[in-house]
């Protein structure tokens, strides 16, 4: 809580500041605002500093209700990009192109719920929400509603160093947000910028638990470094540099573009060409066959040899003195392709890092904050204990991990950066849950996912070169087309036609809409699904 002296404000200071905010050139703003119930509140939160918090479930409903009436479904105007879009692609060009892969600019402020406005006013239903980060869409009213959160105002005009000198709040508020959503057996979080950089800072914890035990193991303290270590470290070499340490990834993984997180990354080759990389080890993950029910024998199979292959890398490098001190996997392999394996898989990976005392690592950027499901697609494995380390980002709104007591950092500065995070997402993540949690987000995954599969099983009997080797956990879903270039038309058809997918892998069809994503939305997708492959005669 605030001190005392902050948590008043005279009435007039408060009219002033609902007066800026709902002067505010958003429209889906002025909707939350509009609504008498959500006034109210925001008013009231501008004198005491508890926005979301004090905002009525009753308020917030008020609110959406505006946004929806004032909404609609799609909308298309011309091909996307539109002249529009393509006149902002010239002028960017020039400054930069932020790295040269747009695909459309878009209209954030007439964007809302699950439909993305372009700049040329096409309004698409986006099944994509941004790379899978948008946890409620765009213009979700509690989270316009946290906007009048003073606290929020605080953290974005004096963006703190939280690994240096925290505000007061951080405690609470990893308690209210992280904490309170940690996997059983982990209760430990560290908050980072992106997804990269967790999984940097990851891998260097499990080095440094690592070293810590040789260190033991030659009667030293964790933090008991030779000269030669001291020297060697400042010119790149050993034995300061733990240079014979290596992370085990698989093929088809993703986890980020800087380099030792590059270095696991094995999706595409556009993502690795001309950078350097570690010498790590990389191992197949299973390739499995579809429909899973008519290929269990074959599956089990591959997945053993999966398996096997894993443990003759720790083998081998265990008995070169180069060990294998980590071993990071993904759920769902996303941008390789939404590769999938069984919970026994899994464990048995888990087992190999116990047994060869390796980090076992679990990379949930992608499928973690209920888009399978569960909190954690990793809880469906019903493993003994937990992972060593959990990553997050993307619907978590920041980056970072969840760890176990032993890999807590040896001393200060070791896990470090400047900023750890941001505490303006903390505030809103707490908004994400809370609002999750009154609508019952969770269970919606689950329910729209069974929705969209039975859509994309229908258009699998009526299309089979078009949707195969269809596969999916709660709205985290993909299929196959029979060639890369039919999944490009296909995808460049929806989106003309006003609805945004993903595309991953070689010739796969993604779909990661937001928890907000419902029934009706599968229905409007299924409508231009079905028109637009009669449209391509696939």
């Amino acid at each position: 809580s605030p001190p005392p002296s902050s948590q008043a404000a005279p009435t007039r200071s408060r009219r002033q500041a609902l007066a800026t905010l709902a002067a505010s050139e958003s429209p889906p703003m002025r909707r939350v605002l509009s609504s008498a119930p959500a006034a109210e509140m925001i008013g009231a939160a501008v004198a005491e500093k508890a926005a979301v918090r004090a905002l009525s479930a009753r308020a917030v409903s008020t609110a959406a209700a505006v946004a929806t009436e004032e909404g609609g479904g799609i909308s298309m105007k011309t091909k996307v990009p539109g002249p529009v879009g393509l006149r902002l692609m010239e002028q960017h060009g020039p400054q930069g192109a932020s790295g040269g892969a747009i695909s459309l600019f878009c209209d954030y402020r007439a964007s809302d719920g699950c439909y993305l406005v372009d700049a040329d006013g096409n309004r698409m239903l986006d099944m994509f929400s941004q790379i899978a980060s948008l946890p409620l869409g765009y213009n979700h009213p509690s989270l316009l509603a946290a906007q009048a959160d003073p606290l929020l105002a605080t953290y974005s005009t004096s963006r703190c160093a939280i690994g240096l000198m925290p505000p007061m709040e951080l405690p609470e508020l990893l308690d209210e947000t992280f904490l309170k959503i940690a996997p059983a057996g982990l209760s430990r979080v560290q908050t980072m910028l992106c997804g990269s950089s967790a999984n940097e800072n990851v891998f260097k914890a499990a080095m440094f638990a690592y070293r810590a035990k040789q260190r033991a193991k030659a009667g030293r303290g964790p933090t008991d470094f030779t000269r030669d270590e001291l020297e060697s470290c400042m010119v790149n070499q050993s034995p300061g540099c733990a240079n014979d340490l290596s992370i085990l990834s698989f093929r088809g993984g993703f986890h980020g573009r800087t380099m030792a997180a590059l270095t696991c990354t094995h999706s595409k080759p556009v993502h690795k060409l001309d950078a350097p990389a570690f010498d790590w080890p990389t191992a197949d993950f299973p390739a499995l066959q579809y429909p899973l029910e008519h290929h269990a024998a074959e599956n089990a199979a591959e997945e053993a040899r999966c398996v096997d292959g894993a443990r003759a890398i720790f083998e081998a490098r265990l008995a070169e003195g180069r060990p294998v001190v980590g071993l990071i996997i993904e759920p769902i392999l996303s941008e390789g392709g939404d590769l999938h394996a069984s919970p026994s898989f899994f464990a048995s990976l888990q087992r190999l890092c116990g047994e060869f005392d390796a980090a076992f690592i679990v990379d949930e950027v992608q499928t973690g904050v209920m888009a399978s499901g569960h909190m954690w697609a990793h809880q469906a494995w019903g493993l003994p204990e937990a992972p060593d380390f959990v990553v997050f980002s993307k619907k978590a709104l920041l980056g970072g991990y969840y760890f176990k007591e032993a890999f807590q950092p040896p001393q200060g500065y070791r896990i470090f950066n400047t900023w750890m995070g941001d505490m303006t997402k903390l505030l809103l993540f707490r908004a994400v849950l809370e609002a999750a949690e009154r609508e019952g987000l969770q269970a919606r995954a689950v329910s729209t996912g069974a929705a969209l599969m039975r859509t994309l099983e229908a258009a699998r009997e009526r299309h089979p070169r078009a949707v195969r080797n269809l596969r999916g956990a709660g709205t985290i879903i993909a299929f196959d087309c029979e060639t890369p270039e039919m999944r490009d038309e296909l995808a460049a058809a929806l989106r003309n036609n006003g609805v945004l997918v993903g595309t991953n892998g070689s010739q796969s069809i993604r779909f990661r809409p937001a928890l907000i994503f419902g029934d009706e939305h599968v229905d409007e997708f299924e409508g231009v699904f079905a028109a637009t492959l009669r449209q391509l005669a696939l």
